[in-house]
């Protein structure tokens, strides 16, 4: 009998016809994919440009601080971008009851850190920079709360006192103070922030302290 060749060629015409129908299907859908423009968790970055839900108050950029001194040349609240992040999801937990955070310093390059020390150098209030502190590595922020009317919540003492009273384990206040430091401490801990026993307003990024010290500068523009 003669076989007929055209049955032996079918199965792969029709084999090669839905080949590149996938194919052309395949390559379709790979361009339909959104191509992400990832940010590096450890780079620099300006908390305004994130975000407009803070107030800021930064100290160091002015001579109301115990330095009695101004150290920034401007007032700019720079992190790590992962601090950033955790910092934004803090301040919206804290939006849902009313209130937002105030800001009282930031990112603090080594250089500053240097001139902090020549003004006090008392490790019990200036950080050595020999060691650097978790400021000058991006992860750390001084902080309070205000209500949305942008009254600030009352925590017992001013920013950077420095005496027992400014710890959390002092116990010797209203309990709407004792209230509201604990109110705080609660929701930056959920949020990946570490507290600092002796300073109700310094909070630490548990995941940044690790990072290296840094001498970054920001332009004054």
């Amino acid at each position: 009998m003669k076989k007929n060749n055209n049955l032996y060629f079918k199965p792969f015409l029709f084999l090669g016809f839905f080949t590149g129908i996938f194919s052309a299907f395949a390559q379709n859908e790979s361009y339909s994919e959104p191509v992400e423009n990832k940010i590096e968790e450890t780079i620099f970055v300006n908390l305004k440009d994130y975000s407009k839900d803070f107030v800021y108050d930064m100290k160091y950029a002015t001579e109301d601080n115990f330095l009695k001194a101004k150290v920034y040349d401007c007032a700019e609240c720079f992190l790590r971008y992962k601090t950033v992040k955790a910092l934004i999801a803090a301040n919206n937990d804290f939006i849902k009851k009313g209130f937002r955070i105030k800001l009282y310093d930031c990112y603090r390059p080594l250089s500053i850190q240097k001139k902090m020390w020549e003004i006090v150098s008392n490790p019990k209030y200036v950080a050595d920079p020999k060691k650097g502190s978790i400021h000058n590595r991006g992860g750390a922020v001084d902080i309070s709360l205000v209500d949305l009317n942008g009254k600030e919540v009352e925590m017992g003492t001013a920013f950077d006192f420095f005496g027992p009273e400014a710890g959390h384990n002092y116990i010797k206040f209203s309990k709407e103070i004792l209230a509201n430091r604990k109110f705080l401490k609660k929701i930056m801990t959920q949020n990946g922030f570490n507290s600092f026993d002796s300073e109700w307003w310094h909070y630490n990024l548990k995941a940044g302290l690790k990072d290296n010290v840094s001498n970054q500068k920001w332009n004054c523009n």
